[in-house]
């Protein structure tokens, strides 16, 4: 990991991409494009996704997919995204209170450190009880980093930690904003003797909703004054977070235009997530095949199961503007694992086999493509 902070260092106009696992072939990609790149991918993993206890991909639980992404021998980092209290789907189910979230996610972090995870992102801003003020939101980050790093030292793991301390917005943070949380953050491992965080995660203008990026990152790339202006607000939050000794860590970079993902590594932003992009792609390929070959029953089959999941209504502005197959599209990788979407998959496999087309193959492609 020191390797890390070094090729980091030495190339400084560089992001690394962080990749959210959203299917099997999305990680698999993954994977093989590590093999090709200067600097390692980063695979960042949600509670929802990959957990102690399963997740929505592949049924993968954090032992089994850790082991499949290290015994790949790819240039990847594991790297936990979005750990915290409320961060997964059973603790919300089972409407656990304070003490229960917080045990969860501290066990979370546990099975983490002890499967190899590199990064943690710790992530307490949800609270199905209450609403949070910044001051509780830190103490339970500092509760939960005391925690992993104490576990990782006794048992002898190397761990580095991401650090936010609010859900994604489409504007950027306040200068003030990030110096106070950076301030409390490093008077705090100073006060404990741990390390600082690798990543602070900032606001830098990107929110994803539906299948577009919404934020103003994007948006107001349209001419050169502009671009300026981005370019002068993003230079003095990389000068706040230098001097702290942290790097800048993007959330929500889908859907970016090619314009806006070339400024970011003169920009300063040293890491840049994408997630939801990925299994829209996949979904949008495994359509497109079904339809191209008339299977047209399957095709139907798919998009009725990923719409009645209703996964989708927490990434739409308003329904009333969508049309179901969009919805559905938008949530199709959440059913993958799904014993309906695999009794599918399998005869389309079956089907296109006949016909020399490796249905797998040609839906991890794709993905290579976007990513």
């Amino acid at each position: 990991m020191s390797n890390l902070k070094n090729a980091l260092e030495k190339n400084s106009n560089a992001t690394i991409l962080g990749v959210g696992p959203m299917s099997k072939n999305c990680v698999d990609a993954a994977l093989d494009l590590s093999k090709e790149s200067i600097l390692p991918i980063m695979l960042i993993s949600s509670r929802r996704q990959i957990d102690y206890n399963s997740g929505y991909v592949n049924n993968w639980d954090t032992k089994n997919y850790s082991e499949y992404i290290i015994n790949s021998k790819a240039n990847v980092i594991l790297a936990r995204d979005h750990g915290g209290p409320w961060q997964s789907d059973k603790d919300i189910k089972e409407k656990y209170d304070y003490q229960q979230a917080m045990q969860s996610a501290k066990y979370s972090f546990e099975v983490d450190i002890d499967s190899g995870f590199q990064f943690l992102h710790i992530d307490p801003c949800i609270d199905i009880q209450q609403n949070l003020n910044i001051n509780t939101i830190l103490d339970r980050l500092f509760e939960l980093y005391e925690h992993c790093w104490e576990y990782a030292q006794l048992n002898k793991k190397e761990i580095y930690f991401e650090v936010g301390t609010e859900e994604q917005k489409e504007g950027f943070n306040t200068e003030d904003d990030i110096k106070f949380v950076l301030d409390k953050i490093t008077k705090f491992c100073q006060k404990n003797n741990i390390p600082k965080p690798f990543y602070v995660v900032v606001q830098t203008g990107t929110k994803v909703m539906e299948t577009r990026n919404i934020g103003e990152f994007d948006s107001e790339l349209k001419d050169e004054e502009l671009i300026k202006a981005i370019n002068s607000k993003l230079n003095r939050i990389k000068k706040i977070c230098d001097s702290y000794g942290v790097f800048i860590k993007e959330h929500n970079a889908d859907y970016l235009s090619d314009r806006t993902l070339l400024i970011h590594p003169k920009s300063g932003i040293h890491a840049a997530n994408v997630a939801p992009e990925f299994g829209v792609v996949e979904t949008r390929a495994f359509c497109k095949i079904l339809k191209e070959n008339n299977l047209q029953n399957l095709l139907e089959n798919f998009l009725e199961i990923s719409y009645n999941s209703k996964k989708w209504e927490k990434w739409v502005l308003n329904k009333d503007k969508l049309s179901d197959k969009e919805c559905a599209i938008i949530s199709g990788h959440y059913v993958f694992s799904s014993q309906s979407f695999q009794q599918i998959k399998d005869n389309a496999k079956k089907i296109l086999s006949t016909k020399m087309i490796d249905l797998d193959e040609y839906l991890k492609n794709c993905v290579k493509q976007s990513i």
